[in-house]
């Protein structure tokens, strides 16, 4: 979670936590958000039945059919086609790497393998039957030390929740009945999360990558703010956290050779 926890008014009044609609009511937001203050509390997020507004219109991406809002954006979230310009592309992926001293380097791949190989030797008569792909879980916790102090008090009731991924694509979020927004990862208890906050992907290799889409509040990965719209390489053992005290740890439950 970044520093600085905005609001934003809607034309009917509320606090919203979303600057485009407003995250109680679902009505656009027109102009530009105000900060909070230091003595106007963030309101803890209560579910209200919203009206749905008449001015959402959808899109479909012609890349990978993902329903999107019209003009929410230059890119699909979902695989990166360029609204504007109509180019077919991936979003880059950044990746730790070891360099020079042991120092932690990025690394950009756009899902291009090892173009090195070593053809000293023939290839075997009988190659290797390749691991099947390891299943992954997420495990949201509530963590009272990541509360900023213009955040609500950490809810004391909510039990650690398990999420097994089995969709190529995981939007973590809020729902909202108004913008028709049904999250994979939904974290309703926490108000600071955006709508639509991150996208877990699932590559074709197995691996799982981790997308801020240009959320409120941001995302942090290790304990590093993540870039919007940049695919980070998870591991197993990695945690990154959202939100006002939100905390996921991300594990690699199930592997098979």
């Amino acid at each position: 979670m970044t520093n600085n926890i905005s609001t934003y008014k809607c034309l009917k009044g509320h606090e919203s936590s979303e600057s485009d609609y407003c995250s109680e009511c679902g009505v656009k937001i027109l102009g530009v958000g105000e900060a909070m203050s230091d003595d106007k509390p963030l309101r803890v997020y209560a579910p209200t039945l919203p009206q749905v507004p008449q001015n959402i219109t959808l899109e479909t991406c012609p890349a990978c059919s993902a329903p999107r809002e019209l003009n929410s954006g230059d890119f699909c979230e979902i695989c990166g086609y360029n609204f504007v310009t109509g180019v077919h592309g991936e979003v880059p992926i950044v990746e730790k790497m070891r360099g020079k001293g042991g120092l932690l380097e990025d690394r950009e791949t756009r899902g291009q393998g090892d173009k090195e190989s070593n053809s000293s030797f023939p290839p075997s008569p009988h190659p290797p039957i390749p691991p099947s792909p390891p299943t992954w879980e997420l495990v949201v916790t509530i963590d009272p030390s990541l509360r900023h102090p213009e955040s609500p008090e950490a809810p004391t009731n909510q039990q650690a929740i398990a999420f097994r991924l089995s969709k190529a694509n995981n939007l973590i979020g809020r729902n909202s009945q108004a913008r028709a927004i049904e999250p994979e990862i939904a974290l309703d208890f926490d108000n600071a999360v955006s709508h639509r906050h991150a996208l877990l992907n699932l590559q074709s290799d197995g691996s799982l990558t981790l997308r801020d889409i240009n959320s409120s509040n941001g995302t942090k990965l290790n304990g590093v703010e993540l870039k919007p719209m940049v695919d980070a390489l998870l591991q197993d053992g990695d945690e990154f956290t959202l939100g006002h005290w939100t905390r996921i740890a991300v594990k690699v439950i199930h592997q098979s050779l």
